[in-house]
This record gives structure tokens, C-alpha cells and sequence, in this order.
């Protein structure tokens, strides 16, 4: 492997991010959040609040719904009249199970 300096890997780090962005947004809207935080433990949302997390450990101020609109690419409420559906009794059962 090729040695690479911390520039890089923040680059190469960032185009990783960018690309799961795309497929979890663009791709692959179908996937619930629910069956998503169900299967992995995270979701988009969680996606968004690190983000926003991040934004503000570097002194950005940032809300939840301006981290949301940035990592969904628009108005969370538009997202989720365009894709999410009402989770099932089973999916919501799961998620009260592992998030008690």
C-alpha cells in the first residue's frame, strides 16, 4: 500500500462518506431508516446528526433540520413524503426492543 499523509486520508475519507451519501439518498431511498437502524444500528438520520456534530465541534453552528436538509439534499419533511413509508408492527417492535 502506498504511504499517504493525513491530507489524503481526509480526502479519501470524505469521498467515502460522499459515495454513502449517494447510495443511502440517491440509490437506494427504498430502505427504510427503521429496517436500517433494525439491521445496523444507524440510519440517514444518525448520518445527519454526526454531521451536525461534527459541524459544531469545529465551531459551525448547525441545527438539526440544516443538518438534515444538508445530508438529505433537501427539507427532511420532503424526503420523507418522497420515500419513507409507515413502519410495519414488526419493525416497530424491533427497533422498541433494541432501543429500550
Amino acid at each position: 500500500m502506498t504511504p499517504m499523509d493525513a491530507q489524503l486520508k481526509l480526502e479519501l475519507e470524505a469521498a467515502a462518506f460522499r459515495r454513502l451519501q449517494q447510495h443511502l439518498i440517491q440509490d437506494r431511498p427504498d430502505v427504510q431508516n427503521i429496517d436500517m437502524m433494525n439491521l445496523t444500528g444507524f440510519c440517514r438520520n444518525c448520518l445527519s446528526r454526526w454531521y451536525q456534530e461534527a459541524a459544531q465541534e469545529a465551531g459551525v453552528e448547525m441545527s438539526k433540520a440544516e443538518a438534515r436538509e444538508t445530508f438529505y439534499g433537501m427539507p427532511f419533511e420532503r424526503w420523507k413524503d418522497a420515500h419513507q413509508t409507515e413502519a410495519s408492527p414488526d419493525a416497530q417492535a424491533k427497533f422498541a426492543k433494541s432501543h429500550d
